[in-house]
């Protein structure tokens, strides 16, 4: 069952390129990579994620905060794995998504040398901020939080700057 997980993604992944291959500068910089977690939606830029990949095998290390999964290897490099819901101080027990639909959210360039990723429970694919509302910013937002913004049915979404978040105390610091 995980092989057909891997496959699905990399078939996303191929046609996510292909599409993208087909846009223009602005239509790709007006789109963003849609992720539900914690009970919210989110919006990262696409320069911001360097790859999007099934959930792999978490190695725990100790002494370190509650978000702090532990360390992943991917393609022979470990990667520092966040649960982004816990660490945005969603409740543990929701921070699950259904059997398979968690995916690892690995930072860019961007973050500079930090070698890390978020897990989300589910990608939701492209969203156009051209087609999106701009809404007043959460209260007491960390400075990694970006634009929000409104969908057509009212729905929120909250941009992530990784590059910020890759630079953010709270988040450099998981040990206890």
């Amino acid at each position: 069952m995980a092989r057909a997980a891997k496959l699905d993604l990399r078939l996303f992944q191929r046609e996510l390129a292909a599409r993208l291959a087909s846009k223009t500068a602005a239509q790709v910089e007006s789109s963003r990579l849609g992720l539900a977690c914690g009970g919210h939606n989110w919006l990262i830029r696409l320069a911001d994620a360097a790859e999007v990949v099934a959930l792999p095998a978490i190695a725990s290390v100790p002494l370190t905060k509650p978000w702090f999964t532990g360390v992943a290897n991917i393609r022979g490099n470990l990667y520092s794995v966040v649960d982004l819901a816990r660490f945005i101080g969603s409740d543990p027990a929701s921070t699950l998504a259904a059997a398979g639909q968690n995916r690892l959210v690995v930072f860019g360039p961007r973050a500079g040398d930090l070698r890390a990723g978020i897990i989300v429970q589910r990608v939701l694919g492209l969203r156009n901020v051209t087609e999106l509302a701009p809404a007043a910013p959460a209260e007491s937002a960390p400075q990694w939080y970006g634009q929000r913004w409104l969908d057509a049915s009212g729905g929120a979404w909250q941009e992530i700057d990784l590059g910020r978040l890759a630079d953010d105390p709270a988040f450099l610091q998981a040990g206890l």
